[in-house]
């Protein structure tokens, strides 16, 4: 019995190293809290997605501050944190802290405060 031909598969795999010159910014100043962070990012992957505009996911990283987020009625995101450590703060005060290894959902319309307390490097997918 043979095995059946599989069919090609497009692939996407992206390091720091290899990722190439990363997009420069910082936030907003009307946003600003803490700080004024220069954020580096890598996009390697946009796609569409079923009924959302865009699939996208690279690698971010971030030096300390802190800034106001607001994410779109269908934006949300899922990250990793590879290095350093940060928090998401919701509107009401309430926060969640990541580190190395650790995962956080921002889900869509949230409103709160994003914060960067080591220089943090995460890997991030927002679908939109």
């Amino acid at each position: 019995m043979s095995t059946p031909a599989l069919s090609p598969v497009q692939t996407t795999g992206y390091t720091l190293e290899s990722a190439g010159a990363p997009e420069l910014s910082r936030p907003r100043p009307e946003r600003l809290e803490v700080g004024n962070p220069l954020r580096e990012t890598w996009t390697a992957v946009t796609a569409p997605v079923g009924q959302a505009t865009a699939l996208s996911s690279g690698l971010w990283r971030c030096e300390p501050g802190r800034w106001r987020i607001e994410f779109g009625p269908t934006q949300q995101e899922v990250f990793t944190v590879l290095s350093g450590r940060c928090r998401v703060h919701d509107r009401h005060g309430a926060w969640r802290e990541a580190g190395p290894g650790d995962s956080l959902h921002i889900p869509a319309g949230f409103l709160g405060a994003f914060e960067v307390l080591e220089t943090v490097t995460k890997a991030w997918v927002i679908l939109d």
